[in-house]
This record gives C-alpha cells, sequence and structure tokens, in this order.
C-alpha cells in the first residue's frame, strides 16, 4: 500500500561513520568503503540524453482471458547487443502517457543506472487500473491451481512476460521484475508466475499480510488513520480505463487527532467512505483471521518460487506501512523455497531507498553516510546486472545486507538472524526500573488508566497527513502521560546489539473485558548528547534538542481479544492475570554505551489505530456507548515476570 503515490512510469511509488568493529567470534563482514565507488551513480544522463537514445511503445497486452493490460515499453536505440527486460507492474498508474512522453524519474533518480546499462524499461497498470481492461482486485488472491483462463497476479504476470519476450525487439529473454509497497506485492506474484524467462524478483516493502503486521492491520488492530487516508480515494471504482486517479475524502482543518477523535466510531468512518468503496467495506467483514485473510497472505505460497528465479527482498528498518512485510517475506522464501534469496534492510522510510532522499537522516536521527545511494550502487543494480546481464558475480551479494542503527554501519550477513544471536529477558522491575534479573519480591504491578475519550497520541505535533518520521520520533512526550507506563535501565557500561525479532511478553489484569497492548522499545541518548557538524553532506547541528532524546527503535500494538488466537479472539476476565505476546517485527540497533534502554507501555496509539472501546464486541460494530475506561495493570514479578524479550547479538 501506497499513502503517496508518484504518477511517474517506472520510479517506485513512494510514501521515503563511525566505525566500530563488532566482536572477532561474530560472522560478519562490513563491506568496505572502496566497494562503494565500484557501481558510482553519473549525473551526466538528462532529459535530452533518453529521448536520443530511448523510443517508446505504448501496448494493450492480451492476458488468457481475453482481457488487454496496458503497458509502457522503453526500448533503447543501441542495437550492438541484446538487453534485459525490467519490469513493474502497478495499481498507481503507468503515467506518463503518450508514446511522445518519458519520465523524468529516467535521469531525477538512480533510474538513470538501468538507462546507462540499456536495460528495456517496462511499467504496467494491473488488471482494472487506469488504462487496463478488467475488474481490479486488492491483493488478488495467488491461485495454485488455475486452469484454462483462469487468472490471477501470477498467470497476468506470466502472460505480459511471454508477450514481452516474443514481440519486443533486441530483448535477450531474461526478465527481472521489481517494485514498492503494493508494487511489492505484484513483484512477488510475479515470482510465483514461473515463466522460464523471469531470472530476477525484488519484491520492495511488499504487502505480504494486511491482517498481522502490514498496512491495514497490526496484530489484528485496524491502522484506522492509515486505511481512510489511503481508500477514501484509491478504493473508488473505476468505471471505464482512465488517466485520472480519484479524490480522497476532504478532511476538513489540519489536526488528524482532532479529525478522528470527533468522527467517532468505525461505523461512522463506514458512513463517510460511502458504499461504492468495496474493500472498505471487505475489511468490515471480516474481523478475524479468517481464510479471506490467509487466501491473501503471500507467505503461504512462496513454495512456488521456481529456483530459477532469484529473489532480493528490500525493506526499511523504520517503514511505517510495510516493516513486516520485508521481514517476514524474506524469511518465508527462506524457509519454503528452493532458489537464491536475499534480503536487504537500511534506515529507511517507506521506499526512501528508491530515490526519495539520500538515506543519511530521518526526522532528527542521523546515519551518517548516503544509505539509499549506497543501495542502489553497491546491491540493487549488481543484483540484476549479475542475473539478466552476467555482469558481476551475484554471490558477493549477501545473504542478508542489513544495516544496524546506533552504531551505523552496514553489515554484510551470511544469515539472518545471525548466528550469535540470542534472546534475553530484558524484565520490567517495580518503580520505573528494568533489567535482566527476574523480579523478586516487590510491588507485584503498576497500574494506568486507559481512557478511550483521551487516546494516547502517536506524535506530539499537530498535522493531517501520517508522519513517517514517527518511528523514530522523540517519545519524551508520551512519557509524561499517566496513562504510559515507562521502564528504563540504568546507564549502559557496554555496547548492547541487537539482531532478530522482538517479543514483549506482559502480564496484565484488566478491569474490563478487552484492550490493546502497545509496547515502544526506545534508545536513550546521554544527556549531553549532540550531533557534531556533517561536512561530507554539509549538515550542521540541527535546532532539535538531541541532549537526552528518546528514540523509538520499534513500536508496536497488540489487540488483547486476539492474544491467544488472530481466527478466534477472547474477551479477559475482569481482574485475571493473563498474559498477553506478541512479535514486535526485527530490529537491528546498538545501543551505545552511556545510552539507556527504555520500554514504554500503553493502551491506545492515535489517531494511527483505532480506538479500542475496551469491551469485547466486533469493533467494526461497536456504537459510542461500548467505549469505556480501563483500568490495567502491568505485572512485574516473580509469579508474573513481565519483559521484552530482545535478539541480544554476544
Amino acid at each position: 500500500m501506497n499513502l503517496f503515490p508518484i504518477a511517474v512510469a517506472i520510479v517506485p511509488n513512494f510514501i521515503p561513520l563511525n566505525f566500530t568493529p563488532m566482536k572477532p567470534r561474530i560472522l560478519l563482514f562490513l563491506f568496505s568503503l572502496s566497494f562503494f565507488t565500484s557501481f558510482a551513480q553519473t549525473n551526466t544522463l538528462d532529459s535530452a540524453w533518453v529521448r536520443d537514445n530511448y523510443y517508446k511503445w505504448e501496448r494493450m497486452i492480451p492476458m488468457r482471458d481475453g482481457k488487454k493490460l496496458f503497458t509502457a515499453i522503453y526500448i533503447p536505440k543501441d542495437t550492438t547487443e541484446k538487453h534485459p527486460i525490467l519490469m513493474r507492474r502497478t495499481p498507481y498508474s503507468a503515467a506518463p502517457y503518450g508514446e511522445t512522453n518519458f519520465p523524468d524519474a529516467f535521469w531525477n533518480t538512480y533510474y538513470r543506472l538501468y538507462l546507462r546499462e540499456n536495460y528495456i524499461m517496462v511499467v504496467q497498470d494491473v488488471r482494472g487500473r487506469y488504462m487496463s481492461e478488467g475488474e481490479f482486485e486488492d491483493v488478488r488472491p495467488f491461485n495454485p491451481a488455475k486452469k484454462g483462463t483462469d487468472f490471477d497476479e501470477a498467470s497476468d504476470t506470466y502472460d505480459a512476460i511471454d508477450w514481452l519476450v516474443k514481440n519486443v525487439p533486441g530483448n535477450n529473454n531474461r526478465v527481472g521484475v521489481f517494485g514498492i509497497s503494493y508494487p511489492g506485492f505484484y513483484s512477488t506474484m510475479a515470482a510465483l508466475s514461473g515463466h522460464p524467462a523471469l531470472k530476477a524478483v525484488s519484491p520492495q516493502a511488499p504487502v505480504t499480510d494486511w491482517f498481522q503486521g502490514d498496512d491495514f492491520h497490526h496484530n489484528g488492530a485496524f491502522m484506522l488513520m492509515d486505511a481512510f487516508a489511503f481508500y477514501s480515494g484509491f478504493g473508488k471504482p473505476r468505471r471505464t480505463p482512465t488517466t485520472r486517479s480519484a479524490d480522497g475524502y476532504p478532511i476538513p482543518g489540519a489536526d488528524n487527532y482532532d479529525f478522528y477523535l470527533r468522527t467517532g466510531t468505525l461505523h461512522d468512518f463506514a458512513r463517510l467512505a460511502g458504499d461504492s468503496i468495496r474493500f472498505w467495506k471487505d475489511l468490515y467483514s471480516h474481523p478475524t483471521y479468517d481464510e479471506w485473510w490467509r487466501a491473501r497472505n503471500t507467505r503461504n505460497f512462496v513454495e512456488n518460487i521456481p529456483a530459477s528465479t532469484s529473489t532480493l527482498v528490500v525493506g526499511g528498518l523504520f517503514d511505517a506501512e510495510d516493516l513486516f512485510g520485508a521481514w517476514n517475506l524474506y524469511k518465508a522464501i527462506d524457509s519454503k523455497a528452493k532458489n537464491n534469496n536475499r534480503i536487504v534492510m537500511g534506515p529507511w522510510f517507506h521506499g526512501q531507498w528508491g530515490g526519495r532522499g539520500d538515506g543519511s537522516i530521518l526526522g532528527n536521527v542521523r546515519f551518517g553516510s548516503k544509505t539509499s545511494e549506497w543501495y542502489q550502487n553497491n546491491v540493487e543494480v549488481p543484483f540484476f546486472n549479475a542475473n539478466l546481464k552476467d555482469k558481476g558475480d551475484a554471490k558477493k551479494i549477501a545473504e542478508a545486507t542489513v544495516f544496524f542503527t546506533g552504531e551505523n554501519n552496514w553489515h554484510q550477513l551470511p544469515q539472518w538472524p545471525p548466528a550469535g544471536s540470542a534472546a534475553q529477558n530484558l524484565y520490567l522491575q517495580a518503580n520505573g526500573a528494568l533489567n535482566w534479573n527476574k523480579p523478586g519480591a516487590g510491588n507485584a504491578y503498576t497500574q494506568y488508566t486507559s481512557d478511550p475519550a483521551k487516546p494516547v497520541p502517536y506524535t506530539e505535533d499537530v498535522h493531517m497527513g501520517r508522519t513517517r518520521e514517527y518511528m523514530t520520533d522523540d517519545q519524551r512526550f508520551a512519557s509524561r502521560r499517566p496513562d504510559v507506563l515507562v521502564f528504563q535501565t540504568p546507564v549502559l557500561d557496554n555496547d548492547v546489539t541487537l539482531a532478530g525479532p522482538l517479543y514483549a511478553d506482559l502480564f496484565a489484569a484488566l478491569s474490563t473485558t478487552d484492550a490493546d497492548f502497545v509496547v515502544k522499545l526506545v534508545d536513550v541518548f546521554p544527556d549531553d548528547f549532540k550531533y557534531g557538524e556533517d561536512k561530507s553532506s554539509g549538515m550542521a547541528n540541527g535546532t532539535y534538542p538531541m541532549s537526552g532524546y528518546h528514540m523509538l527503535v520499534r513500536g508496536e500494538i497488540m489487540r488483547g481479544k486476539f492474544r491467544k488466537s488472530f481466527e478466534s479472539p477472547s474477551p479477559f476476565t475482569p481482574g485475571k492475570v493473563e498474559e498477553v505476546k506478541f512479535y514486535l517485527p526485527d530490529v537491528a540497533h546498538t545501543f551505545k554505551k552511556g545510552h539507556r534502554i527504555m520500554v514504554q507501555v500503553q493502551s491506545s496509539w492515535f489517531p494511527l489505530v483505532d480506538r479500542n472501546p475496551q469491551k469485547f464486541v466486533n469493533i467494526y460494530e461497536a456504537s459510542a456507548a461500548d467505549f469505556q475506561k480501563a483500568d490495567i495493570k502491568i505485572y512485574h514479578s516473580s509469579q508474573y515476570p513481565s519483559c521484552i524479550v530482545l535478539p541480544v547479538l554476544k
């Protein structure tokens, strides 16, 4: 899903050193700085060069059921050798339309690297979107038993590739597919197509599971702000093929917290959305993880990826939309498929690596180098060159190329999680303490009251659109609220590096029958911390006070009623202590010596997530009368040792 699509033909739709050596027993390798220049970008390519060296076709490519899909094809004029095809399938428009029009992304982004290599660049409107025929279906399920004219997104990709290799002049019969966000979903579907010419696929920030972790639900909690902002426009039906997009709901004012709170229940948002948006009604019709959702979870089908198709999964450590999808699609492919599979995770917001910013900063936090450019030059382009042009050696690209924030270094790893990573419990303690020892005697719990009428905001700023920077935002504003519990370690005597999956394991008792649980892992900077001037980027000291900064490293929510099963929700028994354990997407972060580790616990995150009435009901049908305060006790005793389970790298 992409909240801020850019209507260009090829560039993905975006929403986007100080060296500290690791301990010698860890099997990892740091990229050498000299390798950075091996695929250095050239900035000499401009619009005149593109028009002088490329021409464009627009074709309606037939599918097996007779429908035709609009496809823009950019073909190099060079005939000295045959060229590979690099394709992106998108629901966000193959603009600019017209055979004399070229996307400025060809000369304004790293796509210039592909044009310098004389790739045949292809972008296609998926079935039912913009200029393509047929009916659009969101995350159309993969059908492994297709017969005759049966179709899905994998077969549409197969048919498109088959036409391209047979009809586009000068191609070398090798095809790659890539895309960010929703196009990342279509990339996964391409990998499932099984076409023999498809040699390399890169699903990037891929939509993977819209109930457990991507975009519209996290652990069953409805991500209201993203869903409404996106589907109020994107979800409107297209009557006939068109080059125009639909407008979203005209939200008044500039304060999203106020708008979403005033609007009220999910029933009220359904009224605003209207009756024409089919997928909005589908969301409401499937409030649990039923077969409808399982059919739309691409991880359930990746064993169908053939060994001949290499995959490169890419994601951002601070992607507010599809962080779950990147980590977990990679893991699914790695465990189920028999192909060459790799992952890259950088310090990026959604799509940042694809050309929106250089990846040196997010919000107030700096990463010490131009990480996006480094990835483009040293991983993505070499991946496609090796698989589609026999240029370079794909074996030089590590299994896992991961940027560790905090220390601000790229690591090249033979596996993810690294072999030296092991789960270690960091226990919540009385009086806001946090340490590695299991709690003993003392206060058994800490209590707060969660009031749906005054939910905890996800950021302290006033704005309308959901920010991407909240993923690293300063959390001091939240720690000052009485409905947010704060636990922190003493100042660290040594670095603590985390590499792998993160879990919250809470023991809680409620005064009501349901509640949400938000757990945030926070890096507390020293009181005397400040950034120096970065001469390489021209970045001087910022105006934001970084002394004592509370950097959000990872935050996630769990809808309490799904604590035992996403398929079969169950109420809490008031007053009974129950375990609530859930996954927070993987982390790659070093808490530096002199910092502190902090954990915050709360029960709302608004308007990022819809409000839980704190009553065991179908929240999509809840009325205003169902919303009630809840007294919540988080236990930290020897019998009920709440903790956060950290993947500590030894």
